[in-house]
């Protein structure tokens, strides 16, 4: 009959199924299901309809994140509700000053395990596959349903293997690799497959930069991305959960709906230029284009590995004085991290703007929101017009190096120039 890939073997697993193919639809059990604070008002009257109980509260994540502290009357009343319904039926609430961007917390908080099915209310919840799970954003109502029942329904996603061979050149990270799959295979890339990652690159990578692949497959149109777990990801979570962890393979036999390889030894720096993230070209291409914003943060850079990045190429330098850095640690384990190790401290002197982590810029209705007109160099992973605010204004999407070194020459710059081993 032919072996499983990993999608494949979790799903089957999840169904109560020996075997799963490509097409078929098939009703799922949930491990862990992650709720943000700005879906709350259709999911929780949704759930509301058809159910008094939540299947298993200590399944479920709340999260307060999009924009923390509340920033107007909106966000405001979002978040209560969101606080009311989690203590009421005794889900697992992270809240301000506890909290983070979900998709950190989610994984950081041992909530996303190998072998598991996990689904939020976000669509960049693929995120959790570089830990091995089979993870996926669903909307509101099918949340409320997965609340009440603890199931839902998926059509088994054909598996794309994405072989990436390397080493990576020093300064070139996981975000410039993914930004090339992208900017190769297009938004419609792998419409709703699965992409599974391996080669000599990823298995070199951190989990920090396995995480930026795993979130941006949804730029491919994918339904998830996942990793095959190793020691590096056990560690991980060995230091996060005592739960056991079933690491899920393909199997050596198993269908591809296609194989597609990239060398990415000779790679440099890459850049999305607006309005897609599928307009990607060389940092050197785009070097020279004058900024006003500079943003190191978000669900795909703002982790430790960037924010060491960042520390590194501003020590002893200042930001341009005509741009502006904003810094949003992507939770608050990873703002006391950075603080503990001075990194915070180093992007102060150089006169960046340290704010509480959430969401941020990226989605343009709470810090950093951009002027007609302005330019920023941003970690994110979505530079779509208007996403920052002005639809106007012009989003670029670089790794945190390069934002770093953009943000001291007030110019899109390959951060290279400023890293040691760099070209």
């Amino acid at each position: 009959m032919g072996g499983m890939t990993a999608t494949e073997k979790i799903l089957a697993q999840a169904s109560g199924r020996s075997k799963v193919v490509p097409g078929e639809i098939i009703t799922a059990d949930i491990d862990a299901a992650m709720l943000i604070h700005v879906m709350s008002d259709i999911t929780f009257p949704a759930f509301e309809q058809i159910a008094t109980r939540v299947w298993d509260p200590s399944s479920v994540v709340c999260v307060v994140e999009h924009c923390i502290p509340a920033h107007n009357v909106w966000a405001a009343e979002t978040q209560r509700r969101q606080r009311e319904f989690a203590k009421k039926h005794g889900l697992v609430l992270y809240d301000v000053g506890r909290s983070g961007i979900c998709h950190q917390v989610m994984m950081e908080k041992g909530h996303a395990l190998p072998g598991t099915v996990v689904v939020g209310t976000d669509s960049d919840s693929c995120t959790y596959g570089a830990l091995g799970s089979f993870a996926t954003g669903i909307g509101a109502t099918e949340m409320a349903a997965v609340l009440a029942e603890g199931q839902l329904w998926f059509r088994v996603p054909p598996s794309v293997q994405v072989i990436l061979r390397g080493p990576l050149s020093p300064g070139v990270v996981g975000k410039d690799a993914i930004l090339h799959v992208i900017g190769q295979l297009g938004l419609d890339g792998a419409l709703y497959e699965g992409v599974e990652f391996s080669g000599s690159a990823v298995e070199a990578m951190s989990l920090d930069s396995r995480m930026t692949l795993t979130n941006m497959v949804e730029m491919l149109g994918a339904k998830n991305g996942i990793i095959e777990p190793d020691e590096k990801t056990i560690s991980y979570l060995q230091e996060r959960t005592d739960r056991p962890l079933d690491i899920v393979r393909s199997d050596s036999d198993a269908h591809w709906e296609r194989i597609i390889e990239f060398d990415v030894s000779k790679l440099d720096p890459q850049i999305a230029a607006p309005h897609s993230p599928t307009n990607v070209m060389s940092v050197r291409e785009a070097a020279g284009t004058r900024i006003h914003q500079a943003f190191i943060g978000g669900c795909t850079n703002g982790r430790m590995e960037d924010l060491r990045t960042a520390a590194e190429i501003f020590r002893g330098r200042k930001v341009h004085p005509d741009a502006r850095l904003i810094v949003i640690p992507a939770s608050q384990q990873i703002y006391a991290q950075a603080m503990d190790e001075g990194i915070l401290r180093v992007l102060l002197k150089a006169g960046g703007t340290i704010c509480t982590p959430s969401c941020g810029p990226c989605v343009g209705i709470d810090k950093g929101v951009l002027a007609s007109g302005e330019v920023c160099i941003s970690s994110t992973n979505k530079n779509y017009r208007g996403r920052m605010g002005h639809p106007d204004s012009l989003i670029y999407l670089g790794s945190a190096g390069t934002v770093a070194a953009s943000a001291v020459n007030g110019q899109i710059t390959d951060p290279r120039e400023f890293l040691q081993g760099g070209a």
